[in-house]
């Protein structure tokens, strides 16, 4: 709703400016206060409660065991790279479908957003990323630059296999001949792979959320995090995007109360009963 208004009010700004009508009549709409879901790890409790009854929140993340176990066991499928991307790089969906060979750089051990994919229309558009923050340099690790490195020869295989047959698209995600995906289609494989490994649900772009917690348990400054998502405001990263992993916070705990424990023993004066 909140959205709806801000377009319809732009629109009616631009009629205003153009003397077409007096004034804005969305300026005086009322709206709830929207309320943006926080991520929730599927801890022990979580997970049982869905197992028990199907109860799941509406925005997840997976453990670092749990998205460990999930990689694993998808090690061999044809898209392997980009679910690796999504939960570690935190790639949306749009930017993996538009991710090209010549937007990464492997010897650099970098890639670069410029473009996504996104159904409009009912058609597939080619456009920038949502946002200009979203035009990015995303820094690769060692094995993040192995995975795409394997899924290059795996494409050059399939490549051979097709014969006339393959489209040489440039994309670094394609079907079995070298089209460039539907990002529903990403969609919908994951959420196979995902019932079909036994873990409890997240959805495709659940990934990012888990690569900001991820990132925050690696004790990552949250300035990088958010120039990996791509976000333009800090806010939004800490305020929505990043999960704390159970352990992490009883570390943070266990720390916050030595350090009163440790001033407590240097006036020779210990706490506890």
């Amino acid at each position: 709703m909140v959205r709806i208004h801000a377009t319809l009010r732009t629109a009616l700004n631009s009629a205003v400016r153009a003397r077409l009508i007096p004034i804005n009549p969305a300026n005086g709409a009322e709206l709830p206060h929207p309320r943006r879901p926080h991520p929730v790890i599927w801890t022990a409790g979580r997970t049982a409660r869905w197992q028990q009854v199907g109860e799941r929140p509406a925005v997840t993340v997976w453990t670092e065991q749990q998205l460990a176990t999930f990689l694993t066991g998808v090690a061999q499928d044809r898209l392997y790279a980009a679910w690796w991307l999504a939960a570690l790089r935190g790639l949306r969906r749009g930017e993996l479908a538009g991710l090209r060979w010549t937007d990464i750089d492997l010897q650099a051990a970098e890639l670069t957003v410029t473009q996504q994919r996104v159904h409009a229309d009912g058609q597939i558009v080619v456009g920038p990323p949502k946002s200009a923050a979203s035009c990015r340099v995303v820094a690769l690790d060692a094995e993040t630059v192995r995975v795409l490195t394997r899924h290059r020869e795996r494409q050059k295989k399939l490549s051979a296999a097709a014969g006339n047959r393959w489209q040489d698209s440039g994309y670094v995600f394609t079907t079995a001949d070298g089209a460039p995906l539907r990002p529903d289609y990403l969609t919908g494989r994951f959420r196979r792979l995902v019932a079909a490994s036994g873990q409890p649900p997240i959805r495709l772009h659940d990934l990012q959320h888990g690569a900001a917690t991820l990132a925050l348990a690696a004790h990552t400054d949250l300035k990088v995090v958010q120039a990996m998502l791509g976000h333009a405001s800090i806010v939004l990263t800490a305020d929505t995007y990043v999960s704390v992993l159970p352990e992490v916070a009883h570390q943070t705990a266990q720390e916050t109360v030595r350090l009163v424990l440790k001033a407590a023993s240097a006036l020779g004066r210990p706490l506890g009963g």
